[in-house]
């Protein structure tokens, strides 16, 4: 169970948008979270995007180029967000969380958590999968691999960026560099856990955990909107 944080709290809920954009390439939607960001007023609503990406490295804003071993074909993207350098690519699952910080209530250090146990919560529930936090490396992990990343950026008091989730997708490209700036760290999927057990599909996932953080979160999902609507 996520715990509702706002409710918690005593703060009204406030509704949360769900966007489903299929694939995206990775600077079109950096742009696009900037630009959202910027436009925000106190009265624009939390948005969550639902998406992936073409194969790409990208690299936090104090990433070290040390933990890019070898590119080759993959082109490596500077990012604006915290961490270090990444892997995103089709089968892994994004959602990038805009949500009014000083609006809920919370600081960045508890929308980790929340998103945290959102994914925990739902790879439970609906993939039978045992996953935990580590308090000292911000993620997801199974059995010290780590299956879901996060990386956020905060700006006039609202978050942009979010987390992946691998799911289906090829893992052998985390092998090019440093996960997350950690040497030798294993990497693992929701296929790869679930064995012989079918998995929900990646949309249904998805929909799942920004479901999940949006209760854990206080609020409630006020619309889902298809590609074409959020256009």
């Amino acid at each position: 169970m996520v715990p509702d944080l706002g409710r918690a709290q005593g703060l009204p809920a406030a509704p949360i948008l769900l966007k489903q954009f299929g694939r995206v390439p990775y600077q079109q939607s950096h742009e696009a979270m900037k630009l959202f960001t910027d436009a925000r007023c106190i009265q624009s609503p939390d948005e969550f995007w639902l998406l992936e990406h073409d194969p790409v490295f990208t690299q936090g804003q104090a990433g070290k180029s040390e933990h890019i071993l070898a590119a080759g074909q993959i082109p490596v993207v500077q990012s604006d967000r915290g961490g270090q350098v990444t892997y995103h690519g089709p089968g892994q699952l994004v959602i990038y969380v805009m949500v009014d910080l000083r609006r809920r209530g919370i600081g960045v250090r508890r929308l980790v958590s929340a998103i945290e146990e959102a994914i925990i919560a739902v790879l439970h529930a609906d993939c039978g999968i045992a996953a935990l936090a580590d308090p000292k490396a911000p993620g997801v992990y199974v059995a010290g691999r780590k299956i879901a990343a996060l990386g956020l950026r905060v700006r006039k008091g609202c978050s942009y960026h979010g987390l992946s989730l691998n799911v289906d997708c090829d893992l052998h490209p985390f092998a090019q560099i440093n996960p997350c700036g950690y040497q030798g760290l294993e990497v693992t999927s929701v296929h790869q856990e679930c064995g012989s057990i079918p998995p929900p599909t990646q949309a249904d996932l998805g929909t799942a955990i920004m479901r999940a953080l949006a209760e854990g979160l206080g609020g409630y999902v006020g619309l889902a909107m298809s590609p074409k609507q959020a256009s």
